[in-house]
């Protein structure tokens, strides 16, 4: 396919997704808390399946993250109040405020932009540590809230059902993603071969997402993940 059709069919779909949650969240038909959780958890699998789109040439992957691009700077836009968007306030913020949109979200978008251009199709690495940040730290949240369970001793903010999802989701989306790429041929056989490293990455992605750092754990996590599995692949 054609790089730039590519671009628009990528571009089109994580709009649409975007703008269908945040109309959810408007009309109060979900949380705010939980449709956020949800733009984090699905936008990230939908963008990278969209690699499949594009050809192996050098300027694919600066194409294809002109998309998260597009999409921070928007979030960038509305934060200083430059752009008014409630619906995409009420749909990515905890309390209502469009500056909450200047860390997580933000700071969600930039690691796409920064991952696509280093690693792309070349590696599972950022594939890997992205679907970490998306399963991971997306899931802590839900899971966390909806299950009683004691708090960390060295973070009382988390508590190990949040953790444990970390984890768990994690290591599914990022196992997901990846049996996908390795059928299609795009990463080498054994899809198995991948399962160690993939497990190692996510302990020490939840290790790191139970610390006590408030709101940069969408970076923090995933430039662990990227680290180790760079150590690791």
């Amino acid at each position: 396919m054609n790089n730039y059709i590519a671009l628009i069919i990528t571009f089109t779909l994580s709009l649409v997704f975007l703008r269908l949650m945040d109309f959810i969240a408007h009309r109060g038909w979900l949380d705010s808390k939980l449709s956020r959780k949800y733009i984090h958890i699905g936008t990230g699998p939908l963008f990278v399946l969209c690699w499949f789109l594009f050809d192996n040439s050098p300027s694919a992957r600066w194409l294809a993250a002109l998309v998260p691009f597009a999409i921070t700077v928007q979030f960038a836009l509305i934060g200083f109040g430059v752009m008014k968007d409630d619906a995409s306030v009420k749909a990515m913020s905890r309390t209502g405020d469009a500056k909450e949109i200047l860390r997580g979200p933000l700071y969600y978008g930039i690691m796409f932009v920064v991952l696509t251009i280093l690693f792309w199709k070349d590696s599972p690495v950022g594939i890997v540590a992205l679907m970490m940040m998306c399963g991971g730290d997306g899931i802590a949240d839900v899971v966390g809230r909806r299950i009683a369970s004691p708090k960390l001793p060295w973070s009382q903010e988390k508590s190990v059902a949040g953790s444990l999802g970390v984890f768990v989701g994690g290591w599914i989306l990022s196992a997901l993603i990846l049996f996908v790429y390795v059928t299609f041929g795009v990463f080498p056989a054994p899809f198995t071969g991948y399962l160690v490293p993939i497990t190692l990455i996510a302990l020490v992605s939840t290790l790191i997402e139970s610390l006590h750092y408030k709101d940069i754990d969408n970076v923090t996590m995933t430039l662990a993940a990227a680290l180790m599995g760079w150590l690791m692949f």
